[in-house]
């Protein structure tokens, strides 16, 4: 502040001076003469808006009768100062309000968004951004599908091979043939912790041993020649994929924020769909080729869909990155601004861990395990209504695909009809989790749309069961020509002809529903756990629960019970009205516990009186305050 004079005469200018009352320095009601109080005071100085000169100035500590402490005094002009009163920006901040708005439009005073997207501005471009995005989408998340793809075709052949000859050469009775589903699952869910190993193993390592490990034991399936060694092997299988599936979601919040989450796993998701669609061409592929060969047609096809993996293991080696940070396929820039664009969330997952006795933030650690925030997720009771979620759609999930070209052949078609029918549903299913998982991400919402497909999925298993009970109270045989040949021949029974072709007609939708409601509630687990300890729990414990689904899924479709499945249709309908209630219920806990944060930040500021300068002047009201603060606070995905 510039030197006032009490004692000095009146200004000489012929106009009456105006009054102006400048606010109390904290500093001089102490009288300590600290540093800190000097320091204090000098900044106080430089930040308090200026008197125009001659200004009548009143100043002082006091406040009370006596009025000691106060003085009066004309406010000269300094030397090299703007003389402008109540401007509280200088032309340096007047520019960068300007550059703010130049590259964040409607940018204004409290506008906390705004604020991040210039600071954020300040270290990378959109630009940069988008590009490091859609490289990672490129790079990594397209070969972590790829690896999915190879999974769940080797996990899923054995439908394919069941048709194509396995039954017959192997003497498998039905319930042999459900023991191999049943041995692949029990196994997978006895592993499922293995999704914590991506925060201990390098996944760069952790990964290819996997993909090498299931493509070399689904190779030795084509040399099985009974049960008991199929039956082992199955379960080794189970092994190797629970390592690697379950956990993949979880590594790649490495790299994507949680509104892009969704898309992303929608895309390695949705590779399950494709690869079965993929496995039912390639299978009417091999076994029209292999017929007459020296090696059975299921062998063939148990061979050359497992031996892949073993070259991509290889691949996956060298390929696949640690973090965003350790990415080779990406630039340094690019590197920078990967680790980067996630500094706001990794700074609220720091803020998620224990304080020390003194209040300082520990950090978050490279690699490893908060086995505190591990029990704390196993004690929370919306981990589990994600899980049961998971458990009622994986009885659809794992059960169609491998009995879906035994459902197809029994509705009346031939072996090799089934086998090309199997694929269209799939190709429909890819497509809609894709869609499905962007708009989700685009307008932040993951129970709006799994409601809607886990309703769209009940109704057409409804459908289908209901059509099976209205013929088989009939009594009437079932087609035995094919699709095409009912189309050009005289069918003793059109009724029924009609019938399985809108029986098949309903496996589009419910294909569609389940595939994609396994998607998003993958995505709503990950975007509801704070840390990544808490996530790398919560899919444990998704995965625990959610896959013994399966277990009750592999047994719904014995063969006597054909070819209408009445019992396997209903289970798959009831199951997925589940999905939609738990979802409808999880929505609601979710935000009751987000209105309940917003309310103890605004009662917080209340008892704190909202937030002051430096001067006891209020900066923003307490509303504003207490918007702020919820805003800070981790908000659950809806």
């Amino acid at each position: 502040m510039a030197a006032v004079d009490a004692s000095s005469p009146s200004s000489s200018s012929s106009a009456a001076p105006r009054r102006v009352n400048t606010p109390p320095s904290p500093s001089l009601n102490n009288g300590t003469g600290s540093d800190f109080d000097r320091d204090l005071e000098l900044e106080l100085e430089l930040e308090r808006p200026e008197p125009d000169v001659g200004d009548d100035v009143e100043w002082g500590s006091g406040g009370g009768s006596s009025g000691q402490g106060r003085g009066r005094g004309i406010r000269l002009a300094p030397l090299g100062r703007k003389q402008e009163y109540g401007n509280r920006h200088d032309d340096e901040e007047d520019e960068e309000d300007e550059e703010g708005k130049r590259f964040l439009p409607g940018r204004g005073a409290g506008d906390a968004q705004a604020e991040d997207a210039v600071q954020d501005y300040e270290l990378y471009t959109p630009d940069e951004e988008a590009a490091v995005v859609k490289r990672l989408d490129r790079r990594l998340v397209l070969f972590m599908g790829l690896l999915y793809m190879l999974s769940f075709l080797d996990r899923s052949n054995i439908g394919n091979a069941k048709i194509a000859g396995m039954s017959r050469d192997l003497s498998l009775s039905s319930e042999q043939y459900e023991w191999l589903l049943t041995a692949f699952y029990i196994t997978y869910i006895l592993f499922e912790w293995a999704t914590l190993l991506y925060r201990l193993v390098p996944p760069h390592i952790y990964i290819p041993l996997c993909v090498f490990s299931w493509g070399f034991i689904a190779s030795l399936q084509s040399l099985s020649t009974s049960f008991g060694s199929l039956l082992a092997l199955r379960a080794l299988l189970g092994i190797s994929e629970a390592a690697f599936g379950p956990g993949v979601p979880f590594y790649l919040s490495f790299f994507f924020r949680r509104d892009e989450l969704a898309f992303r796993t929608g895309l390695f998701i949705s590779a399950a769909p494709l690869s079965t669609s993929f496995a039912s061409t390639l299978a009417w592929l091999i076994t029209k080729l292999g017929e007459g060969g020296p090696w059975a047609p299921w062998r063939l096809l148990f061979l050359i869909e497992g031996f892949p993996s073993l070259f991509v293991a290889v691949w996956a080696w060298s390929f696949v990155p640690d973090g965003p940070g350790e990415a080779r396929w990406l630039n340094a820039r690019e590197r920078e601004v990967a680790v980067l664009r996630l500094r706001k969330e990794r700074e609220q997952e720091a803020e998620m861990r224990e304080k020390d006795e003194e209040g300082v933030w520990k950090g978050d650690k490279k690699r490893g395990v908060d086995f505190k925030e591990v029990l704390q997720t196993l004690m929370d009771p919306k981990c589990y209504l994600t899980a049961f979620m998971f458990f009622s759609c994986n009885v659809a999930f794992s059960s169609v695909p491998v009995f879906l070209p035994t459902i197809i052949k029994e509705m009346g078609y031939t072996s090799l009809t089934s086998q090309a029918l199997s694929a269209p549903p799939y190709l429909l299913s890819f497509l809609t989790v894709l869609a499905t998982a962007a708009l989700s991400d685009r307008y932040r919402t993951r129970s709006v749309p799994l409601i809607m497909h886990a309703l769209i999925a009940c109704f057409s298993f409804t459908l289908i069961c209901l059509l099976g009970v209205l013929h088989s109270s009939q009594h009437q045989p079932p087609a035995a020509a094919d699709i095409l040949d009912a189309a050009t021949t005289d069918d003793p029974h059109p009724t029924i002809t009609w019938t399985h072709f809108l029986r098949y007609l309903a496996l589009y939708p419910a294909t569609a529903g389940f595939f994609t409601a396994v998607t998003l509630i993958i995505a709503w687990t990950l975007n509801n756990q704070e840390t990544a300890s808490r996530k790398g729990a919560g899919m444990a414990v998704l995965n625990v629960v959610g896959q013994c689904g399966p277990l009750l899924g592999t047994r719904l479709f014995p063969e006597e019970e054909g070819p209408y499945y009445i019992r396997g249709m209903g289970t798959c309908a009831g199951f997925m009205l589940c999905v939609a209630i738990l979802a409808a219920l999880l929505r609601w806990v979710l935000a009751r516990e987000n209105k309940k944060r917003k309310e103890k930040a605004m009662r917080e500021v209340g008892m704190e009186g909202g937030e002051d300068d430096e001067l006891g002047v209020p900066l923003v009201s307490n509303h504003d305050e207490g918007v702020r603060r919820g805003e800070e606070e981790f908000v659950f995905m809806l």
